[in-house]
């Protein structure tokens, strides 16, 4: 085929600290990694990323530059899928799955970019505007702490849906899960929706047992109560319980998301960008899920999946992740304004998904 081809590959990591110490039921830390991946042709670059280990970097550079270089930047599924043959005997679930996406995202924002188009606008788009939903109370955070997130959110930004983290401690700790959403609630206050994430962290008759409480305040999106690989338990708890039932953030291919809608395990299917293969299967994921009669939300990342979400016709909502969103305003200008409730990807008219690295400011995080 004719037309431009790519001429070269280039990786970048950079690590932020949280500002503050950061929980959730199974893991805590304090700083994340960011890796980028730049993708060139015709004097154009394009750029996608991964939040993930650094080692991520050397599967890029190691691994898949090499299959990716001299390709028509036209044919980004065809990319895809040759990066995915060549990771067969490396295993691509992982870190080599969210290599695979940061250079397929890569990939797309460089073809909208040689077209001078907003990505949403080659995807075609489904809506002018994305819902998002504040995303954050960490189990960490004190009750002040937690109360001022969530009323910037819904008070300060006009953000009508708000997550928090519970299942703290492996869900050893339920009083205090209570409790934190009961307050959580008068911080929304009455109109606004109120999610909680356990992150797998509880058992499948107690997240059923919890679920009563959740819905006495009016709880509507109860994510990952148990581990979502375990199917049986997810489908269990869904036809138990008032709350949708959400998982699928730690899909990597697009049979997880076969198996997970076969069992119907979820009311509604999570897919990630930065891990499941890309806007190219993130794409084909929300197929599945419209095909199940299923809504699809993008988790995390907002930016990179702001495009693609909005050229879907199954979308709920968008995660507007509050450690991802603080280190895309820091890292890249062209952010998006969240006021409201939504976001409106390629209204800028920039081509592409329309973030460029502020080289000045992330070289002080750079660590790779």
């Amino acid at each position: 085929m004719t037309g431009p081809r790519v001429d070269g590959v280039e990786t970048a990591v950079f690590t932020v600290p949280t500002d503050a110490p950061e929980g959730d039921a199974t893991l805590a830390w304090e700083s994340t990694t960011l890796v980028l991946a730049r993708v060139r042709s015709a004097g154009a670059t394009g750029i996608g990323y991964t939040y993930g280990a650094p080692a991520t970097a050397l599967v890029i550079d190691q691994q898949l530059s090499a299959v990716v270089v001299g390709r028509p930047v036209w044919d980004v599924p065809a990319a895809n899928e040759a990066m995915n043959r060549a990771v067969r005997n490396t295993g691509r679930p992982g870190l080599v799955a969210g290599a695979l996406s940061a250079l397929d995202i890569a990939l797309w924002d460089l073809k909208a970019r040689l077209l001078g188009l907003p990505l949403v606008a080659l995807l075609g788009a489904c809506r002018a505007g994305v819902p998002v939903y504040g995303s954050g109370g960490f189990t960490t955070y004190d009750a002040e702490r937690q109360d001022r997130q969530l009323r910037e959110w819904v008070a300060g930004q006009g953000i009508p849906r708000a997550k928090i983290k519970i299942g703290e401690s492996w869900g050893t700790a339920p009083d205090r899960d209570l409790h934190r959403v009961a307050r959580a609630r008068r911080s929304v206050g009455d109109a606004a929706e109120l999610y909680v994430d356990a992150n797998g962290g509880y058992t499948r008759k107690q997240a059923i047992r919890l679920a009563r409480h959740l819905d006495d305040h009016g709880v509507t999106w109860f994510e990952e109560p148990v581990s979502s690989d375990d199917l049986t338990g997810l489908a269990q708890i869904s036809a138990a319980t008032a709350p949708d039932v959400a998982a699928g953030e730690y899909g990597y291919t697009l049979s997880y998301f076969g198996h997970m809608l076969q069992a119907g395990a979820v009311d509604c299917l999570q897919a990630d960008a930065t891990r499941c293969g890309g806007i190219t299967v993130w794409l084909r994921a929300a197929a599945l899920a419209e095909a199940a009669g299923v809504q699809i939300s993008g988790h995390c990342a907002p930016h990179l999946h702001a495009h693609p979400a909005a050229a879907v016709p199954n979308l709920r909502h968008l995660e507007w992740f509050h450690d991802h969103v603080r280190i895309e305003n820091l890292l890249f200008d062209g952010v998006l304004d969240p006021g409201g409730g939504s976001v409106h990807p390629g209204t800028s008219g920039e081509a592409g998904h329309g973030l460029t690295l502020r080289e000045d400011r992330a070289e002080a995080y750079r660590t790779g």
